[in-house]
């Protein structure tokens, strides 16, 4: 025991680094179906070790690692968010303020009822409305109230009490009202609302030959016979499935490609486009021939893209690919994933900022059709560190800012300044892509590091405090978590079917987004055995994500009394 204090006493970042390494690997198990998350889990773990000893982590190590994660969270949600502040996301932004401000004023009536601190409501809620950043937002509105020493220990302990008895409960309750329970309130069936949404989509019918949709890409090479003296165009659009023409070799001279120009007898020619079209297509051409020296440079490429022009923001692919127009000629889209599900691909399909198309078709082609879209997403890129550190300091400093109000100085704190900051960085990288490359991989490492570090040295050092507060309070806490979990996710459900009229689909992927919980996405889709929820996740995901994280100083600032 005296070999456990005294590394307790030099070298407490030892125990931090196992209690987010055992937490990691317990939150991936799954009971009954389902995993409760890493983050429940490393608190759980840090909150049992730090019954051991005095575990004494400088705040710095704590700021650091929180503001990695926010900034991350930002980043990633900046694109979304700007762009959701248009009137065609109207209703799922309303779907997620519904959901957030429904969970504030439940956790105040409580915190004024029954006289709780400050600590205990912030916990409520980030338990509760399953946020885990709301521990830190809170933390630090704590931390700039001047209070003494161990009264803001209590007060962080409370957090993390509040927190760990409400956050197990709160996300399996969201996991089963996503798919079991909205729909009954809605007096609807799942599979029968996604067959019909799925039918919709698609006009009742096959997608139209006009949109993106892809079958497999291939090129072949033809010599004009029956087309000579007709326009590139007026073949490509006799062959259908958006194909093109991709080369044309005259004479062993290159002629440019364009829609105008008239083919002549003896031409080669590549075509490129789905295998089922351009196989057929030697009746509207000519004979189709070896042409290894035509197809040379027409090389096929495969391409991720992260949609960020926010013209295209919430429109379907058939109104995206007339508004593309000749930017799109030989891409096709072969997947489109959404929060790392995968989205149906349809005409009627809406597209939003934030969502990942892959595009396939020659590489020049792509290439072209990429620009117009978004951003390629090379995973080779290594993050511009200078951006990434810049970003953070400014939001820091801006968190040091404060304005009166009565007697409290009301202050973004270091979260929300950094959190602000990640939103604008990750608007700028949309906006300028040479700019803040920041990839996904290093965004979930930093994010996952951040998240886990912080909350372990809260575990750690107000461990025997929260166990205390656990014992003391735990089932009053827990009836009150049921509480903020559902209300708000019946009002929001109410509120979308009865007055917004939306789709009950969308209604569903809405809540599951707003709450922030990605399992509930997956748990609808194998209810309704379709992927059209996940259509309605995109805008009150980024909305929730900042919503939900600033309540830590809200709940703050109203409920502090000195």
């Amino acid at each position: 025991m005296d070999l456990i204090k005294w590394i307790i006493a030099t070298a407490p970042e030892i125990f931090l680094l196992l209690a987010v390494a055992i937490g990691t690997v317990l939150g991936r198990q799954k009971f009954f179906g389902f995993s409760i998350g890493t983050t429940a889990c490393i608190l759980i773990v840090s909150v049992i070790l730090g019954q051991l000893g005095n575990f004494v982590i400088p705040p710095l190590f704590k700021s650091i690692f929180f503001s990695l994660f926010v900034f991350t969270i930002g980043f990633k949600s900046g694109p979304e968010f700007f762009a959701s502040l248009s009137i065609r996301t109207l209703s799922q932004v309303i779907v997620a303020m519904v959901v957030a401000f429904t969970g504030l004023a439940l956790v105040l009536t409580f915190a004024f009822a029954l006289h709780l601190d400050s600590g205990t409501s912030a916990g409520l809620a980030a338990g509760a409305l399953t946020q885990s950043s709301v521990i830190g937002t809170a933390s630090g509105a704590l931390a700039q109230l001047g209070l003494p020493d161990d009264v803001l220990r209590q007060q962080q302990s409370n957090i993390a009490a509040g927190y760990a008895v409400t956050y197990i409960l709160g996300y399996i309750l969201t996991l089963m009202f996503v798919p079991f329970v909205a729909p009954w309130i809605m007096g609807v069936d799942l599979k029968k609302e996604a067959a019909k949404l799925e039918a919709e989509l698609s006009g009742g019918k096959a997608p139209k030959s006009g949109n993106l949709a892809y079958q497999k890409f291939k090129a072949r090479a033809y010599r004009v016979a029956v087309a000579a003296g007709q326009t590139v165009g007026a073949v490509e659009d006799r062959i259908g499935h958006r194909v093109a023409v991709e080369r044309i070799v005259r004479g062993g001279n290159d002629v440019e490609p364009n829609r105008k120009t008239v083919l002549e007898t003896g031409d080669e020619i590549a075509l490129a486009g789905p295998t089922a079209a351009i196989v057929r297509a030697g009746g509207s051409i000519g004979p189709e021939i070896e042409g290894a020296e035509v197809l040379r440079e027409v090389l096929g490429d495969a391409l991720g893209v992260l949609v960020s022009n926010n013209a295209l923001h919430g429109r379907t692919l058939s109104e995206i690919a007339d508004r593309v127009g000749d930017a799109a000629r030989g891409v096709f889209l072969r997947d489109l994933t959404r929060r790392g599900q995968e989205v149906p691909v349809t005409p009627e399909t809406r597209i939003y900022v934030g969502d990942v198309m892959t595009l396939v078709g020659a590489t020049h082609d792509v290439e072209r059709a990429a620009a117009t879209v978004g951003q390629v997403l090379r995973y080779g890129d290594k993050t511009d560190i200078a951006f990434l550190t810049v970003g953070i300091a400014f939001g820091l400093l801006a968190g040091l800012l404060s304005v009166k109000v009565g007697s409290i100085a009301v202050t973004l704190g270091g979260a929300g300044g950094a959190l602000v900051s990640g939103l604008v960085c990750g608007w700028i990288r949309a906006r300028r892509p040479s700019a803040g490359s920041f990839p996904p991989a290093a965004q979930q490492t930093l994010s996952d590091i951040g998240l886990g570090g912080f909350i372990a040295a809260i575990g750690l050092v107000n461990g025997p405090a929260a166990l205390t507060a656990i014992q003391a309070h735990g089932w009053m806490l827990l009836g009150m978590g049921v509480v903020v979990t559902l209300v708000p996710l019946t009002v929001a459900t109410l509120v979308a079917y009865r007055i917004l009229h939306m789709n009950p689909i969308i209604i569903c992927g809405a809540l599951a987004g707003a709450m922030t919980v990605d399992a509930a996405i997956t748990g609808c889709c194998e209810r309704a055995d379709s992927q059209t929820p996940v259509l309605g996740v995109a805008v009150p995901y980024a909305v929730g994500n900042v919503l939900l994280t600033i309540l830590g100083p809200v709940i703050v600032a109203i409920t502090y009394n000195g």
